[in-house]
């Protein structure tokens, strides 16, 4: 290390070391520190590293998919270095190796699993030489910050185009959009997808981000659509099509708290079916990935697999926390994509659920919160007994429900986050479930008043 990298990384630790004796994360400002000092010190850090790192990016799923990658490294005995709390702009991948290596800067670990913001793929890439990057999808969010996907795309395309031909990308095949990002990649790319004739349906789903060919314009076709503009879709104008998957789910079994995935071709034989300890063809796709990844890392399916079964999800996203006889399930949502995934993992459980909803707009929720007139609140509301509605935006959200048909009677808006949960749990009979439902600074708002009253960790503790 350099004499700049190692003040560096001293001032990022001593920034570090006050703010958790402030009882604080320690998430973004360590980092943010160093790279003032040096900005060349994830590079640094990071270069020496035995099994190199894995950036994973995309709209929705990156957090559970990098844990789930964590995971598996581990069980093939590896030692993983992670920005595991989920911050993931530049500055919080520095503050994760802070916080995993010594004064020297010297990491303790052997391969670095980093979840990277879409906005922030290429200043990442400039600051680190990847030996995988994974992309889980890409759909429309946060129009105030990440613009319309296309633009989004064009960036992310043109800064794996600066990549060596020794990095690998492993990308979704079923997102038109994400297909098409390594045309101008000069190294190999792996490609995942559900290939299950069962999944999805025919009909173009209306919050669809890529109706047209992003080569020639024309108007896609879909023999099956999965979610928004992800499914099996060809150009009947150039010809552009879903490329061949290297990894693909010939049959997908969803449960109500779980799923399984049976692998197309010889790596099927290995392990069958994978299980996905969570419930949602959402996270059936970040398994998906995560096989997919373990495979370009020349990791075996079989230990993927076993990681995968045992994998336990992030702070906020299903995490299901006990509190008074009551069980509280987070469901992170953020676009109408990821909003209508939740709401169809939902559905496919039955029965009528309690909800404690939480919107905000903050900068990491994104200022522009009339996505959720995009969302399917009319096909979630008949399967509401009852919603507790809070956060910043609360009243936006009341509305929302209300022109999605939910009854006056069935709906309370409770301002202050412990009065709202505590107003969610008398209303619910002991042994049941509530669902939060929430964006993302909401979540952490809630999680944080859930650990003032006992009920859990703060989540830098997990």
């Amino acid at each position: 290390m350099s004499l700049r990298t190692t003040a560096a990384v001293a001032a990022g630790k001593l920034t570090r070391a006050g703010l958790r004796a402030l009882g604080r994360g320690a998430t973004a400002l360590p980092g943010l520190v160093t790279l003032a000092v040096d900005p060349g010190a994830i590079a640094a850090m990071t270069a020496g590293l035995a099994h190199g790192a894995v950036l994973v990016s995309g709209t929705n799923g990156k957090t559970t998919t990098t844990r789930m990658l964590a995971d598996v490294v581990r069980a093939a005995g590896w030692s993983p270095i992670h920005n595991r709390s989920g911050s993931n702009l530049d500055r919080g991948i520095a503050a994760a190796l802070l916080a995993q290596a010594d004064w020297t800067g010297a990491p303790h670990g052997d391969v670095a699993i980093f979840e990277v913001d879409e906005a922030s793929v290429a200043r990442v890439i400039g600051r680190i030489e990847p030996r995988v990057v994974l992309v889980t999808n890409l759909f429309r969010d946060q129009l105030d910050r990440y613009f319309e996907v296309d633009q989004l795309a064009r960036r992310m395309a043109s800064s794996f185009a600066t990549l060596p031909e020794t990095t690998m990308l492993v990308l979704n095949a079923d997102d038109p959009i994400v297909a098409r990002l390594g045309d101008d990649h000069r190294g190999p790319t792996v490609y995942f997808g559900i290939d299950d004739p069962s999944v999805g349906g025919r009909v173009a789903q209306s919050i669809s981000d890529a109706t047209h060919c992003p080569r020639c314009d024309r108007r896609l076709r879909y023999e099956r659509v999965v979610l928004g503009h992800v499914g099996d879709w060809t150009c009947p104008g150039c010809g552009l099509t879903r490329p061949p998957r290297d990894v693909a789910a010939v049959e997908v079994e969803l449960r109500r708290d779980r799923s399984w995935l049976r692998l197309a071709g010889a790596i099927a034989s290995a392990v069958d079916p994978i299980e996905v300890p969570l419930p949602g063809l959402y996270n059936a796709y970040n398994a998906l990935a995560a096989v997919a990844v373990a495979r370009a890392l020349d990791i075996g399916v079989p230990t993927a697999a076993r990681a995968i079964a045992a994998f336990r999800p992030a702070f906020g996203r299903l995490e299901t926390i006990e509190a008074e006889g009551r069980h509280l399930r987070i469901v992170l949502v953020k676009n109408p994509a990821g909003f209508n995934a939740a709401i169809g993992a939902l559905l496919e459980q039955g029965g009528r659920h309690r909800l404690l909803a939480a919107l905000n707009d903050r900068d990491a929720d994104g200022r522009d919160v009339s996505w959720i007139w995009d969302a399917d609140f009319e096909a979630l509301v008949p399967a509401v007994e009852h919603a507790v509605v809070t956060g910043l935006r609360a009243r936006d959200l009341a509305l929302r429900f209300k022109y999605g048909g939910l009854a006056r009677e069935r709906m309370q808006v409770v301002d202050g986050w412990a009065a709202a949960i505590r107003c969610a749990i008398d209303l619910a009979p002991a042994g049941e479930e509530v669902v939060i439902v929430t964006t993302y600074t909401a979540m952490l708002a809630l999680r944080d008043a859930l650990a003032r009253m006992g009920y859990v960790r703060q989540f830098w503790e997990d």
